[in-house]
């Protein structure tokens, strides 16, 4: 169950946060207009932003240029999407996803010769500083982190002016529904400070950009939650025979106690706290286990995927201490008010027959 959680959590965690490097949790664009356009601008200083900066749940706001360009390495080519943001990196040196180094043979060090197209075609030749573990890792989520100045630079901008600016929100484990309302209160806040004579800026959420992504999502965790009750309900019943097991071969020593004056509720407790023993000391080993192998495969990646199916490399874990508690909980909740069921056969156990049968 501690897996099943921690895996559907770390799809999610791992597919947010490669979202939110592609393009923010929130994107704030012109109307109309492609990211890859290096006609008009979007300005930084929008009317307006401040209110969007100090909006609770907005952890910063980050401007970036978008272009594409065809990256070349000897006979290799590729086409690819360039970000350029605060803190890129030194001029022209740039970090490449690692889907990019594998398809053209790059890595940290080497010269890159891009080409982009427009009204002509410009050629950079770029170093590559580093190479990041791209999340998104299939050959069409290519993106190459850049300094935004060379970005500007290249589209002949002013340092006010970028293709979008992109918000990112303080808690990516929130629901796809805080998302889409933080979206439409920074949609409001940038409609209402917008003058007569400009148009109000687009905020566009990362659930409306990528359905697909969340749709999926959302089909892992209704799976996990069909896994959750079926874990339960074997458990559950696993437990209940192991406690009938227990009674009926404590049946005369059930009814000596019944005998002597003991009542019903009272044996029934006494049962339910071996069997409540045994639950915790299952449970314990369950845990450890379940730890052990979410603290090998995050930091292995042992357990590798397809990208071009699964989005990622591997199989993400992520551990919520609030999460693995609530899951102890209910699950020892659960079996525990499952084992009252078989605990109702103390009452039916009649000392007279049981101490003659002794």
């Amino acid at each position: 169950m501690i897996i099943a959680i921690a895996v559907s959590s770390g799809f999610r965690h791992e597919i947010r946060r490669g979202i939110s490097l592609v393009s923010g949790d929130v994107q704030i664009s012109l109307r109309g207009q492609t990211l890859v356009n290096e006609e008009e601008p979007l300005r930084r200083d929008l009317p307006g932003m401040d209110a969007v900066e100090t909006l609770p749940g907005v952890e910063k706001v980050v401007p970036a240029v978008y272009r594409a360009g065809i990256v070349r390495s000897g006979e290799n080519i590729h086409g690819v999407l360039f970000k350029g943001v605060p803190g890129g990196g030194d001029s022209l040196r740039v970090s490449i996803p690692s889907r990019l180094a594998d398809l053209v043979g790059l890595q940290a060090g080497d010269d890159m010769l891009t080409y982009f197209v427009g009204d002509k075609v410009r050629v950079r030749k770029f170093k590559v500083a580093s190479v990041y573990p791209n999340v998104l890792g299939s050959a069409e989520n290519l993106v190459v982190i850049a300094g935004l100045e060379d970005m500007q630079r290249l589209n002949g901008w002013s340092e006010k002016e970028v293709s979008a600016l992109e918000v990112i929100l303080s808690d990516t484990s929130d629901g796809n529904a805080v998302m889409e309302e933080k979206a439409q209160d920074i949609g409001t806040i940038l409609l209402f400070s917008a003058s007569e004579e400009e148009e109000a800026a687009l905020a566009t959420s990362a659930l409306k950009k990528y359905p697909q992504l969340f749709s999926w999502l959302d089909l892992i965790d209704t799976n996990v939650l069909f896994i959750l009750i079926l874990m339960t309900i074997v458990a559950g019943f696993n437990m209940i025979s192991g406690l009938l097991i227990l009674l009926l071969r404590n049946i005369s020593t059930i009814g000596i106690l019944k005998s002597m004056g003991m009542r019903d509720r009272s044996i029934s407790e006494v049962f339910l706290r071996v069997a409540s023993t045994l639950v915790l000391q299952g449970m314990l080993i369950g845990n450890g286990l379940a730890l052990a192998f979410c603290l090998i495969q995050g930091k292995t990646h042992l357990i590798r995927l397809n990208p071009e199916h699964y989005f990622l490399s591997y199989v993400p874990v992520h551990l919520d201490p609030l999460m693995l508690l609530g899951v102890n909980l209910a699950a020892y909740l659960l079996i525990m008010i499952l084992l009252l069921i078989p605990s109702l056969y103390v009452s039916k156990v009649d000392p007279a027959i049981t101490v003659r049968a002794q």
